[in-house]
């Protein structure tokens, strides 16, 4: 079943089963404070992904007959199961990289002298501040949140590779020509 399921579907079956009945607004701000900085899911699909789900059995739909006529979706049985059947399986398809920074660089040796300095200190300079910001919210983590391990994890993972994109860059910003393999560590043999 779950093989069947897009990665939004799994959003929302996530979602709702860490933080409990949602509306697809609800949704919309869970996964931006979430995973949307990693995993982006339009808000259409958010809107999309719940009705259908409850189709499939693994969400229940509640709609308000007043008012706002809100929808608001409960994970089923078959959704914990279709949720537990994603979980224990350890493969992932291959990640996506979509880097416009990468695509410039491939291409730089056709540009004017100089450019390849000015592009690395940039990227160095903006993964330098996502690098810092991770950090921050790390710091910031609410220890009784339902959510923290989880999200401490993937901020320890977004720092290192934020820093493996910083002394990449610093290093080709330093040595254009070079192939931006960082020095050694300082303090290290």
């Amino acid at each position: 079943m779950t093989k069947d399921l897009t990665p939004s579907q799994l959003v929302v079956l996530g979602l709702i089963a860490r933080h409990g009945p949602m509306t697809p607004y609800d949704l919309k701000s869970k996964v931006e404070s979430s995973v949307g900085t990693y995993w982006p899911v339009p808000h259409a699909q958010l809107y999309r992904d719940p009705p259908r789900l409850a189709e499939l059995g693994l969400l229940r739909e509640d709609a308000e007959e007043h008012g706002r006529r809100r929808r608001v979706f409960y994970l089923t049985g078959a959704g914990h199961e279709a949720l537990r059947e994603w979980l224990a399986d350890p493969t992932t398809p291959e990640p996506e990289t979509r880097n416009p920074a990468l695509l410039k660089l491939t291409f730089a040796d056709l540009g004017a002298p100089g450019q390849v300095a000015e592009l690395a200190s940039a990227q160095a300079a903006q993964h330098r501040r996502w690098r810092d910001e991770y950090r921050e919210l790390r710091a910031r983590l609410d220890p009784h949140a339902p959510d923290t391990t989880a999200r401490a994890r993937l901020l320890t993972l977004g720092i290192a590779h934020e820093q493996g994109y910083v002394a990449f860059w610093e290093a080709l910003a330093a040595d254009p020509e070079g192939t931006g393999e960082p020095g050694p560590e300082p303090g290290s043999p």
